[in-house]
């Protein structure tokens, strides 16, 4: 399996199919930060990922932002002093889709490549 952070996301129709339960465990050993959590039946990836101060929050906010932009899939981005929360689920399907964790991959590399430009 390549690297999830080095994918691309898929386009999403309504009719895609979520990952298998299987395939869940699999992929989630690569995001392993990640949370699975169950909202309003609906399953998805959550992190907080913590900062020293409200100006690296916003950068990373912003980071994400763009890649959701690039990548056309977009997560609940919640920014405050110090933390960002992520949620990841593809809301076409209302479930988890390979692309969530491709996603979820892609913050974890923009979260090490801005904390380590920091340290």
């Amino acid at each position: 399996m390549t690297q999830l952070n080095q994918e691309k996301c898929v386009a999403c129709r309504r009719d895609s199919p979520p990952v298998e339960p299987e395939e869940v465990g699999e992929l989630h050993t690569h995001v392993p930060a990640w949370d699975l959590i169950s909202e309003d039946g609906i399953s998805k990836l959550d992190r907080v990922f913590k900062f020293n101060n409200f100006q690296l929050a916003l950068d990373f906010t912003n980071e994400v932002g763009n890649l959701s932009e690039a990548e056309g899939h977009h997560p609940r981005l919640t920014t405050e002093w110090g933390r960002v929360a992520v949620t990841w689920w593809t809301h076409k399907i209302r479930n988890l889709h390979r692309n969530d964790f491709v996603m979820a991959a892609k913050s974890d590399q923009i979260y090490l490549d801005l904390t380590s430009d920091k340290a």
